[in-house]
């Protein structure tokens, strides 16, 4: 049974926590932040754009230093600047086209935003809806995507033990909380 109040889900899946919290994902204080990037890692609007103002220039000067971009599907780690996080996972999701590989890609970005907390021991992360806003990924479909990729991980593996999803907006919070009985989290 998930614990709660309003604006907040928590439920446990395989050795972790999964939780669904309204809010700014600049504010998190989780070990790492998922951003939702673009393939140029040049900044941007909506969550990217929230990302750079709140964490200062370093995270961009770090992105052009070590990366020449990132492919749709995967993520790439930097530090995380002015931000309360100390990492910060630049995932870079479809711009949705209806085609059979924007779920593929979708939960792609998911699971190297955990790949990466894997491999650099990092135990909770906060994740935003990717691909979403501007992109226009139905956020209905893209919920469900989340959070498969991020069950399945967590099933299968101990880090990170705390996976956040911060959703900006009542609509994507409700959302996500309908998805987690079509994603079997919540039985």
């Amino acid at each position: 049974m998930p614990e709660g109040d309003a604006g907040i889900v928590r439920l446990k899946v395989g050795s972790g926590s999964l939780e669904l919290v309204l809010g700014d994902i600049t504010r998190e204080e989780t070990e790492a932040i998922g951003n939702a990037a673009n393939a140029q890692l040049a900044g941007g609007g909506g969550v990217d754009g929230a990302i750079h103002r709140a964490g200062g220039p370093a995270i961009m000067e770090e992105l052009r230093a070590r990366y020449k971009g990132c492919p749709t599907g995967s993520a790439v780690l930097t530090g995380a600047g002015n931000l309360k996080a100390k990492y910060v996972l630049h995932a870079v999701g479809p711009r949705y086209r209806g085609s059979p590989d924007d779920a593929r890609l979708l939960a792609g970005a998911y699971r190297a935003c955990l790949d990466l907390s894997v491999k650099n021991g990092i135990r909770s992360v906060a994740l935003p809806s990717i691909s979403t806003g501007i992109y226009g990924y139905p956020v209905g479909d893209a919920a469900l995507i989340a959070l498969c990729a991020v069950k399945a991980h967590m099933k299968a593996n101990s880090l990170p033990a705390l996976v956040r999803f911060v959703l900006f907006d009542e609509g994507t919070f409700s959302a996500y909380e309908r998805a987690l009985d079509q994603a079997g989290i919540r039985e």
